[in-house]
């Protein structure tokens, strides 16, 4: 069950921003998703917050060069997902960049879980490294700090998930979500978190007069006899994939991070990796959007830690031969299409089992099967909250025997805080947990998976209320007949959507002139209103449309041999 809504907005915003020179549907569009002013919108780089304003990001940055300047050898441990590859790709090729030893490890999600654990610091110990620098992962690793400091390594931590009661004993922290921070933005990924460090550490190396002159090297790396200061901008087409693939909130910080990394997509001046990746899609690397990052580029990237090891995904990232690229693309593509037909298969299966579930029986979801891939039930946590509105943990059984779940959640009940509210009422049954709002990972033995059900329903239904379980689809309103443009439809096409600043959406009825299936799975139609006639698709739905529809859809521009028309693409239909 659906509603549909529209957004409301402030009018005197409105008219403000229509004042500044908007026109009023673009006015109402920003207005709507807490936009004040035209500034906000600007997203030239010297806008970016400070580094200064990050607690200990300084801090860190001294450490950092005191370790380059003794030749210390440091050690990165990134996560298995695409910000943790990117936030690596950020660290290892900026680093270098100034100077330093560095390597990077990688977990492998099958035998060593997430994070810095002791078992993954007992493999790291190996590399002989003075110093262990985590990327997108840390903050909740008391116990993998204690163990390094034990073998005589040094922790740095860079993270941005939330932290638990207690933070590790390392040595620095970097993390805008901890305790004392006061940095605005609470929403950068692991990824914008590294690159901040990296701006803070370079600043610290010049004031150490550590470059050779003030001239920027466009090179990644230290040119031979001296070392010119690096051109970090080199690394935000990195930063923006694994912002926008993390599905942290776009606020206006990250929104320049991502459109400056679009930017250098869009002009060829991205890494060979992320070319090669779009190449592997046929995706014009010239037109991309957010979207591509999130949904087509994310996924091939991901596809690596979800079914074998991250480290090929970040090799992708790292190498600046286009031939090595598309030969590690075309690898990720195809377990990218393994992927897939896992995930269907997990879906079926999960279907199956829940063919007879009512909605209003349950606030929740908690779903088993033992031949579900433990690397696939966060897609399928996903697909199910989607499908049933509800908030869903997918759980598979680890090598350990372990059950692995992986949480997805609806607006209302934010994941991370009940199952910090399930463990404290029932300490037994959750092993390990961590995660955000909308997306955690957890632990639990398989033995407690019924009484897990029922402590997570209970306190889904503490923190929902009806309305909530009602998915909501809120819409900009009815376009006027002038606003069916092509130009307004580019002009929406590059801007930066995404979590927190949604792509705009429109509501209107329309007659169905004609329609058929294309590519086997998506719906092709022509669409007539009062306003005119549309080219219009619906993706992934073969499902026909009935003669009259009150349609919820998107602008888009449609490229085809050389010529560029108006689309919409249907998300939503009602109709006799």
């Amino acid at each position: 069950m659906s509603k549909i809504t529209q957004r409301s907005y402030p009018a005197d915003t409105a008219q403000f921003l229509v004042q500044s020179g908007l026109t009023p549907l673009l006015a109402r569009i920003y207005a709507a998703r807490g936009i004040l002013n035209p500034a906000q919108l600007d997203t030239d780089i010297k806008h970016l917050l400070p580094f200064s304003l990050l607690k200990n990001a300084e801090a860190m940055a001294s450490l950092l060069a005191d370790a380059i300047a003794d030749k210390k050898k440091l050690l990165i441990v990134a996560d298995y997902d695409a910000d943790g590859a990117t936030a690596c790709t950020v660290g290892m090729r900026g680093l270098s960049a100034l100077g330093a030893r560095v390597e990077f490890i990688v977990p492998n999600r099958f035998e060593y879980g997430y994070g810095l654990t002791p078992e993954i610091v007992r493999l790291a110990k190996q590399s002989e490294p003075d110093i262990l620098l985590t990327v997108d992962n840390g903050i909740a690793s008391v116990e993998g700090v204690a163990e390094a400091t034990r073998l005589g390594m040094q922790v740095l931590v860079t993270d941005h998930h939330l932290p638990g009661e207690a933070l590790p004993d390392a040595l620095c922290i970097v993390n805008p979500n901890q305790p004392g921070c006061n940095f605005p933005s609470k929403n950068l990924a692991g990824v914008g978190v590294m690159f901040y460090v990296l701006m803070a550490l370079r600043a610290e190396m010049r004031a150490r007069g550590a470059f050779t002159n003030n001239g920027v090297s466009p090179t990644p790396s230290p040119s031979p006899g001296g070392r010119g200061e690096p051109n970090l901008g080199n690394l935000l087409d990195l930063v923006a994939l694994g912002t926008v693939a993390d599905v942290v909130r776009l606020d206006d910080n990250n929104r320049i991070l991502v459109q400056q990394g679009l930017q250098r997509i869009r002009h060829g001046r991205s890494c060979a990796g992320i070319q090669a990746l779009l190449r592997v899609a046929r995706r014009p690397a010239a037109q991309v959007t957010s979207y591509e990052l999130g949904f087509i580029v994310g996924p091939r990237l991901n596809a690596a830690g979800r079914l074998e090891d991250m480290a090929l995904g970040i090799r992708c990232l790292l190498t600046d031969d286009a031939a090595e690229a598309d030969d590690i693309a075309a690898k990720l593509d195809a377990l990218n299409h393994e992927r897939r037909g896992i995930e269907a298969d997990m879906q079926d299966s999960a279907l199956a089992t829940l063919n007879a579930f009512d909605p209003e029986d349950g606030f929740s979801l908690s779903l088993f099967n033992e031949d579900w891939h433990q690397g696939v039930i966060g897609i399928l946590a996903s697909r199910l909250k989607d499908k049933f509105h509800r908030p869903v943990i997918a759980f598979a059984r680890s090598q350990t025997g372990e059950l692995k779940g992986s949480g997805r959640s609806i607006a209302g009940l934010h994941l991370r805080d009940a199952l910090d509210l399930v463990s404290k009422r029932h300490p037994h049954l959750i092993l390990k947990f961590g995660g955000h709002a909308m997306a955690a990972g957890l632990s639990i033995r398989e033995e407690h998976l019924h009484d897990f059900r029922v402590a997570f329903e209970s306190v889904a239904q503490e923190l929902l209320d009806a309305d909530a379980l009602v998915k909501t689809i809120s819409t900009d309103g009815v376009l006027e007949a002038n606003e069916f443009s092509l130009n307004i439809a580019r002009d929406l096409q590059h801007q930066v959507w995404g979590q927190g600043f949604s792509e705009p959406l429109f509501e209107g009825d329309f007659r169905v002139q004609t329609q058929r299936i294309v590519g086997e799975k998506h719906l092709k139609l022509k669409l007539s209103s009062p306003a005119g006639n549309f080219d219009a698709i619906r993706f992934f739905s073969a499902e026909p449309a009935p003669d009259n529809i009150h349609a919820v859809y998107s602008l888009s521009v449609n490229e085809y041999n050389g010529n560029a028309s108006l689309q919409l693409i249907v998300r939503h239909w009602s109709g006799d």
